[in-house]
């Protein structure tokens, strides 16, 4: 995919633990800056601001664990999606900083509708997974075409796992499990886990199939989508974007 020189500079901020497969995987659209920052244990309290060299960029995508650095960030004033949220107490505090801080449930639930024109040229692209679907009159994928990605690639993962393949509920199983194999969010994370983000993506396979293909479903498919809706429903009651 060639860069569009036209659209955002990005800064992708690191403590170093996360955030490099993003950048590859957003650099290959986007013009953006790695910034790497000291690595704290978000444990440790710091008692004084810490100073950090963050070159000047249109948006921030952070992968910063520690709740200090964190806010220091939302300082300033500039466009922020927070790629870990150690919790929404801290997101809070982050939006009374700066309100255009974002903290999707995962970073493959973001979608361009935020308000935010920076998160939401960038949402366009990565985020919440959308795919262009070719189907036989026997529900074989013939073809995958992903038009917006989750930024570490595991929607990628996932389409070429799906190739080829029927829909199936076995099969819907299988691709949650490669996509989890490549998400590189936390098991049961604060704000973002590998389970919300299979959900995500099977139900964003499913969404992008023409409604009447859908009706050839069988039943037992048809009973694993209503209790996987049912599921991501649960688990997304305390929404934080």
């Amino acid at each position: 995919m060639e860069k569009d020189k036209s659209k955002i500079k990005i800064g992708i901020v690191s403590d170093g633990k996360y955030g490099e497969r993003a950048f590859e995987n957003i650099k290959k659209h986007f013009d953006v800056k790695w910034i790497l920052v000291p690595d704290i244990p978000p444990t440790v309290l710091l008692d004084d601001n810490i100073y950090l060299d963050i070159p000047e960029c249109e948006l921030y995508l952070s992968y910063v664990r520690h709740p200090d650095i964190i806010l220091e960030l939302a300082e300033l004033q500039k466009p922020l999606i927070l790629g870990i949220t150690p919790g929404l107490g801290l997101l809070k505090q982050a939006r009374n900083i700066n309100p255009k801080v974002v903290g999707p449930r995962t970073m493959c639930s973001l979608e361009p509708n935020t308000g935010i024109p920076e998160i939401d040229t960038f949402a366009k692209y990565f985020g919440k997974p959308l795919f262009e679907l070719n189907l036989d009159k026997e529900t074989k994928i013939l073809n995958v075409t992903v038009l917006r990605s989750s930024p570490c690639g595991s929607s990628s993962a996932g389409a070429n796992f799906m190739l080829n393949k029927k829909l199936s509920k076995e099969n819907f199983q299988d691709y949650a499990l490669t996509v989890c194999h490549e998400c590189r969010a936390p098991r049961f994370g604060h704000t973002c886990d590998k389970e919300v983000s299979g959900i995500i993506h099977i139900l964003s396979f499913i969404n992008s199939i023409d409604p009447e293909k859908r009706t050839m479903f069988n039943n037992e498919l048809q009973e694993f989508i209503k209790n996987l809706n049912q599921e991501y429903k649960n688990k997304t009651e305390m929404k934080i974007l």
